[in-house]
């Protein structure tokens, strides 16, 4: 018996988890591709290219995510941001993932997924919060429906399951959207959240950015499937596979399976190949694990390039515009400069702010200890000051704080 390694022949997402037919639910043999590495458009049996007004809108948040990404590492080359974890040459699927959503819909990020929490709406100075090293998660997550970004590997899934099936008893028209990386499969919380949701039959389409490295195990020494697109039939829903860096081709792919999703269709697993072209983060050396020449071949590949191109080459984009993108990128990198050169005056207690919608007996004890340490830490200052307001004949607390000791 010959076992077919793809779905060629199926219409997209066509097939409902559980259904039983098992070619519907594999992947495509290769990625979906709308535009090549060139620009030239392919034709795709079962995927539709995006209307111009999307891939225009798509592009500038393209142009504003590499602009991002750019000035976020150099913020932490100047101690302005702690850590970041660049997205730089996979914002074709940053941009995708939020455009594919409504308002009503949620997005469930990974800790690499600043740009698509900023195209979710979010302000940029916000989401840079927690990479600050500051409040919590920086924004307000129901405000956008955006999850608070997550850096503990594939947690965010079962997460997102959670507000699927929510969604699915109130008979809300929701979809979730769930992000992750690779290294994220190989995590237990990644097998219980399909698993979950495709029994459950809720609205979760599961989107993971192959970028071909966990940290520094290469995807070869993750996993021995054909793609991690395959793991999506062992749970009894559709698999896909889409060229990462193809915004057309994400935007296509991403919106069938939401579409599905929201129709009744149930969960999906959505892979993109795409690659980090930078570090891990600014504390990792890329050089220990791969060649320089492995990243050299993926520079063709830019998903900006071949956007660029095509638009291009269609009239859809000219030089007047292009400027015009440009200054808005810079006008945002900009107020993200000005923003984290601000210095924060934060306020301890707000550590205890918004862990749980009741606060704990616990935290509760332990607000009302720092707050005592703090209110007496205020006293011992505002002694000192009348102290040395009243000179050497004054009275009060000594000079020297240590002469009371």
């Amino acid at each position: 018996m010959t076992i077919s390694t793809g779905r060629t022949q199926q219409a997209a997402f066509g097939t409902e988890s559980g259904s039983g037919s098992a070619d519907a639910l594999l992947p495509s043999d290769v990625p979906v591709q709308l535009l090549d590495a060139g620009g030239a458009a392919r034709q795709d049996s079962r995927y539709a290219m995006p209307a111009d007004d999307m891939l225009l809108d798509a592009y500038a948040r393209l142009v504003a995510g590499r602009r991002i990404n750019d000035q976020a590492n150099a913020l932490v080359r100047q101690g302005r941001l702690a850590v970041y974890p660049s997205s730089h040459g996979q914002e074709a699927c940053q941009v995708a993932a939020a455009a594919v959503l409504q308002t009503q819909d949620w997005l469930f990020p990974t800790y690499r997924d600043s740009v698509a929490v900023m195209s979710r709406g979010v302000d940029p100075l916000q989401v840079l919060t927690l990479l600050r090293g500051d409040w919590h998660s920086g924004y307000d997550p129901y405000e956008h429906r955006v999850a608070p970004q997550a850096t503990p590997l594939a947690t965010q899934l079962l997460h997102a399951v959670g507000v699927a099936h929510a969604a699915k008893l109130k008979g809300e028209d929701t979809v979730v959207l769930a992000l992750c990386g690779d290294g994220a499969t190989s995590e237990g919380d990644f097998h219980e959240a399909l698993n979950f949701a495709a029994v459950f039959h809720v609205p979760v389409v599961f989107f993971i950015q192959n970028n071909e490295y966990a940290i520094s195990v290469p995807l070869k020494n993750q996993s021995a499937a054909p793609s991690l697109a395959h793991k999506a039939i062992g749970y009894g829903m559709p698999g896909e596979r889409v060229d990462g860096n193809d915004v057309a081709a994400l935007l296509s792919v991403l919106g069938a399976a939401v579409l599905r999703a929201r129709e009744g269709g149930g969960p999906a697993l959505v892979e993109a190949h795409t690659y980090r072209m930078q570090a891990h983060t600014n504390a990792d050396d890329a050089t220990r694990y791969r060649s320089a020449e492995e990243v050299q071949d993926w520079l063709p590949r830019d998903p900006l390039a071949r956007t660029r191109s095509y638009l291009r080459g269609r009239g859809l984009l000219d030089d007047a515009r292009e400027d015009e993108l440009a200054a808005a990128a810079e006008a945002l990198a900009a107020a993200m400069r000005e923003g984290l050169n601000a210095d924060v005056e934060p306020d301890p207690l707000s550590l205890f702010e918004h862990v749980y919608t009741r606060r704990t007996p616990q935290l509760a004890e332990q607000s009302e200890l720092l707050r005592g340490e703090l209110q007496r830490d205020e006293a011992e200052r505002d002694a000192l000051v009348r102290n040395a307001a009243a000179g050497p004949g004054g009275t009060g607390t000594p000079a020297d704080p240590g002469a009371s000791r």
